[in-house]
């Protein structure tokens, strides 16, 4: 919860009080972003590569069989693997990870999505994120709010004064970005809750009355 603050001070337009504002538009996602792949272990690395490149290639069919063509590599990597033993390295081989980025404004199809893939031999499932598509429009809309709701904590603390006089924004800061949108992720079989989304901005407004 944000608090407003007030510094009150003689200027030659008369007096200033500086007040925050907070807004907040709750909405709907319509976007889900999904990234899942395979991991691979082995000593020969050139089978484990093949192996996941195989398993990976599984992964894209069936997705483009359901309908889901935003497909991108999120993620290739390569790494020893060591244990330690009393000090001493001991070489277990190598991991392969590979890594899709799947986005789909099919909100509905995102279970469908991840049992597919995990079926066809995925063991990863890093991220279910859900965001919507004009998220600058939702901004916008908090930012109006919290300068809106910075004006009306500057008319309360005029009434409960009992000065008459209307305040006048006379500088307005914002103190906030757009935020990175949150996520929920559930499994099972796979039901997907993907709740809404809340945007919020913060201003602080100077006011001359």
């Amino acid at each position: 919860m944000t608090k407003a603050f007030s510094d009150v001070h003689n200027t030659h337009n008369g007096k200033t009080m500086t007040l925050t504002g907070h807004g907040k538009v709750t909405t709907a996602p319509n976007i889900a972003i999904i990234r899942l792949g395979v991991q691979t272990t082995g000593e020969n690395l050139v089978e484990i590569q093949s192996e996941n490149a195989q398993i990976v290639q599984r992964i894209l069919q069936v997705l483009q069989q359901i309908g889901v063509t935003d497909v991108k590599t999120f993620q290739y990597t390569i790494n020893k693997i060591y244990d330690y033993d009393e000090g001493r390295q001991i070489d277990r081989g190598y991991s392969v990870r590979n890594v899709l980025e799947i986005k789909t404004s099919n909100l509905n199809q995102v279970g469908n999505i991840i049992d597919a893939s995990v079926n066809s031999g995925a063991n990863i499932v890093d991220l279910i994120s859900f965001d919507v598509s004009n998220s600058d429009f939702y901004y916008q809309q908090a930012l109006n709010l919290a300068i809106k709701n910075a004006i009306q904590k500057a008319k309360s603390i005029l009434n409960n004064l009992g000065i008459k006089a209307e305040p006048i924004p006379i500088n307005i800061i914002e103190t906030s970005s757009l935020p990175p949108q949150p996520f929920q992720r559930e499994f099972v079989s796979t039901p997907i809750v993907p709740g809404n989304i809340q945007t919020e901005a913060f201003v602080t407004v100077e006011f001359v009355y």
